[in-house]
């Protein structure tokens, strides 16, 4: 069986919300490998997308595979394929943080006889090994944000959908996160790089890590354009951010 050309499909995306509409007929894929920066301001639709590409919610209209596995018709494969870390992590605080991954790592299916060092190395690859018996509730923000990407990738997931991960943290914080998705990206000690969709609203952290960017303004896509490009053309991020919240690209054609 051939391998499906894209890690992430999504066709004609649409939300409701009675007479409101959250997200409206929106189409990208993402290829294998690739790093996106999902933006857009406040309301735009980002985190009602997520939730119909990990399966939490059921679009209006539309199709979404991840994978290559549709996300409604199969979402139990679509579901392993994926690590999801939502902006407020599903956390049990009165676990331990080895024995919460430990738990995640059933949910998700891992087998028995590799579920101790998948574990183990997810531990290792968030920085937590040292941490592992601590109580969850006892550890700070940036250590729980931790948890929550470890929790994501214990299966070992092609696709990793991150939303917010460094919302309410300090700087200190905010550069280990980073450093630790552009680490689990494009990891530097043979692990296999993991497609990554980023949603965010702090532009340096895309600068940083992503190699192309999907913006969205009102729920319908304004851009999808590699990084470089529009860096080339705008100059930066904030102007591309800034023309788009104006306004200006809403009659750009939507490219698929």
């Amino acid at each position: 069986m051939s391998e499906p050309a894209s890690a992430v499909d999504a066709q004609h995306l649409s939300k409701r919300y009675g007479d409101v509409v959250a997200v409206d007929d929106l189409s990208f894929r993402i290829g294998r490998g690739e790093v996106v920066g999902f933006l857009g301001p406040n309301g735009a639709g980002k985190t009602t997308t997520l939730r119909m590409l990990t399966g939490f919610l059921p679009p209006s209209d539309g199709t979404a595979a991840i994978a290559g596995h549709d996300i409604f018709r199969a979402p139990l494969p679509a579901r392993r394929a994926i690590g999801y870390l939502p902006e407020n992590p599903p956390l049990y605080p009165e676990m331990t943080v080895q024995s919460y991954v430990d738990y995640v790592a059933r949910l998700k299916d891992v087998p028995r006889a590799d579920r101790g060092d998948a574990v183990a190395r997810a531990l290792e690859r968030c920085g937590l090994a040292e941490v592992r018996r601590r109580v969850i509730r006892d550890l700070s923000k940036g250590f729980r944000q931790r948890v929550g990407l470890a929790q994501a990738i214990v299966h070992d997931p092609p696709v990793l959908v991150l939303d917010e991960p460094t919302v309410g943290l300090d700087p200190i914080q905010i550069r280990e996160i980073r450093s630790l998705i552009a680490e689990l990206a494009a990891p530097a000690h043979g692990d296999q790089r993991q497609t990554v969709l980023l949603s965010t609203h702090i532009l340096p952290e895309v600068a940083a890590i992503c190699s192309r960017v999907i913006m969205i303004q009102r729920g319908r896509k304004a851009i999808d354009r590699p990084l470089v490009d529009l860096l080339d053309e705008e100059g930066s991020l904030e102007a591309v951010f800034g023309r788009v919240t104006s306004g200006e690209f809403a009659a750009q054609a939507r490219r698929v």
